[in-house]
């Protein structure tokens, strides 16, 4: 597969990358700050964006792997990783197949686990068909993809594979227990993702067990952000999400 990219800035590396049926442009509000003083990379995954699909399934599995194959690619070392929705997923995998390469993780609006989304998400991305692409045409996603995709035809076999993809139960609860990166889980109040999941996210990667005390000596690795009046549909392009995750990426590791 040849994978899309962009580099922006100069400094640490950060990998962004985009929601279903998105692509790069999707960070196109928030890039130019995450890339002061960063090297920021932006990728299109399979099938999205820039990036033509290939004879192979979606899954957020291979993802992860094409994602580490990317850094390694672009010789980039450790580098900090984020990633929205579906590209959330793909970067969550990369993290856990691919420990040594991750410095920092941030995790935007996506479960560890499919009962994560609310019932009712689930049941509209299970309907990924070519009907649904039809309908989706009269979406801001559809232009851009055709405006942007090497083969703007290929719209019904992506949300084909998404539907596909997403209807797949799993559960990564053992997993993310693992990770050793510092790790950062973002979700809007009004989220596809409940509050209460994104909790359990926080409590799995060691957080939210004891007060961090009056010198913040047992504070965790770990960070949660629920940003106020904020839905799935625009956290990605939210200032807020900027204000938040900044700091956590300047942050030193101690």
């Amino acid at each position: 597969m040849k994978m899309y990219y962009e580099i922006q800035g100069e400094g640490h590396p950060l990998v962004l990358l985009h929601g279903g049926a998105g692509a790069t442009e999707m960070f196109s509000g928030i890039v130019k700050p995450l890339s002061d003083g960063r090297k920021v990379v932006l990728a299109d995954l399979q099938a999205h964006g820039r990036t033509a699909d290939i004879d192979r399934p979606l899954r957020y599995e291979l993802m992860g792997d094409d994602v580490a194959a990317l850094a390694e690619y672009l010789h980039l070392g450790k580098v900090d990783l984020m990633g929205y929705s579906l590209g959330a997923g793909a970067a969550l995998r990369a993290a856990i197949q691919h420990p040594d390469f991750v410095r920092k993780l941030v995790i935007i609006s996506t479960p560890f686990k499919r009962d994560g989304w609310y019932p009712e998400v689930r049941d509209a991305m299970s309907q990924g068909s070519p009907e649904s692409a039809e309908a989706m045409k009269q979406s801001p996603m559809y232009e851009m993809y055709a405006r942007i995709a090497p083969r703007p035809q290929d719209w019904p076999v992506l949300f084909t594979k998404l539907g596909e993809m997403l209807r797949r139960d799993y559960d990564w609860s053992e997993e993310v227990k693992q990770i050793r990166a510092p790790t950062m889980i973002v979700v809007g109040d009004s989220d596809s993702v409940s509050p209460a999941h994104a909790v359990e996210f926080f409590e799995l990667l060691g957080g939210g067990r004891e007060d961090a005390g009056w010198d913040g000596s047992r504070m965790p690795k770990a960070r949660l952000a629920i940003l106020p009046g904020v839905t799935h549909y625009n956290i990605f392009a939210s200032p807020a999400l900027v204000a938040t995750v900044l700091p956590f990426l300047g942050a030193p590791i101690s």
